[in-house]
């Protein structure tokens, strides 16, 4: 409903909103995040850091089964990494450089092929090329809600009142 991309079909226009809401929320919410809050785990919830990655590296597999293609030795070893440390400036610039990558990957799927068979995993479940990209729009708003809770609890753990900067 935001009145932009009418050059793209519904499905991509509505997968390329709902990156940009992550986009715009996680910067709301976590730009000047420190280093101690992006990593803090407060009620033993997974940190902020872990959600940012998560998305971006999800969208990476996501994409890559919609382009019918199997993940990379690379992108199998990056599961088991998504709650290592680092620091907030890293976990921001890969969260957005990997929204930048798959919106421009989302704009290059062929509307003609969203309702080709596709499977996931190992198991290959079954799925088409559209419930692909509608996945990874509701899988990025899911971790998108967590990122903004805990970044808010890791706020007030560490003495910051959160303020919802909403209009």
């Amino acid at each position: 409903m935001r009145g932009t991309h009418g050059e793209l079909d519904p499905v991509r226009r509505a997968v390329i909103h709902a990156l940009e809401l992550a986009e715009e929320d996680v910067a709301r919410w976590c730009d000047g995040l420190s280093d101690v809050a992006m990593f803090a785990r407060p009620g033993g919830l997974a940190p902020v850091a872990f959600h940012l990655r998560h998305m971006a590296r999800s969208l990476d597999r996501l994409l890559t089964y919609a382009e019918g293609e199997a993940l990379s030795r690379e992108q199998l070893e990056a599961l088991g990494t998504e709650m290592d440390g680092g620091s907030a400036a890293e976990v921001l610039a890969e969260f957005r450089e990997g929204l930048q990558r798959a919106k421009e990957r989302v704009r290059a799927v062929a509307p003609e092929s969203f309702a080709e068979a596709r499977g996931v995993g190992r198991k290959r479940l079954p799925t088409t090329v559209a419930g692909l990209l509608i996945h990874c729009a509701e899988h990025t708003q899911r971790h998108v809600g967590q990122v903004v809770v805990t970044a808010k609890i890791s706020l007030l753990e560490h003495g910051v009142e959160p303020q919802d900067q909403r209009p």
